[in-house]
């Protein structure tokens, strides 16, 4: 879908992590947008799963579980974000390209679930290892 975009990890935990105002406001913003049906934003389980683990050991001032299980079921209940899953032919493409392109195998497994859904566009902060000549990358927060 042409107005269709991928969200990645990094993106989500802005919109609720405290540290980072500037970059909280605009991803929030954004997953509101989406969550309120303006915009058509997309994540994998394999987004979700990572935003758990963010979101409850990674930022400065770690979420609660159970805080953090309410984030990302509210994604999973949410009719407006399209979720996504990759399959072991994904996984194969994703060593391939990792190798190949020398990328990050879990940021290959997200594109190539992209390419997979034909989504290809994502909103990320880590442009550096999406770049690929069949999706575009957008940083939210240099906009």
């Amino acid at each position: 879908m042409k107005d269709e975009f991928f969200v990645d990890t990094n993106v989500l935990v802005y919109a609720f992590d405290e540290s980072e105002p500037n970059k909280r406001r605009k991803a929030k913003t954004l997953v509101e947008d989406i969550t309120k049906g303006k915009l058509k934003g997309t994540i994998s389980n394999q987004i979700l799963g990572e935003l758990f683990t963010a979101l409850t050991k990674k930022i400065e001032n770690p979420l609660q579980k159970a805080q953090a299980q309410i984030i990302v079921n509210g994604l999973i209940d949410s009719q407006h974000w399209k979720k996504t899953n990759y399959t072991t032919q994904t996984i194969s493409r994703a060593v391939e390209t990792s190798i190949n392109e020398k990328k990050p195998f879990w940021d290959s497994v997200i594109l190539e679930t992209m390419l997979e859904n034909k989504v290809y566009t994502i909103y990320t902060e880590n442009t550096k290892d999406f770049t690929n000549t069949k999706i575009n990358t957008i940083n939210p927060f240099t906009r």
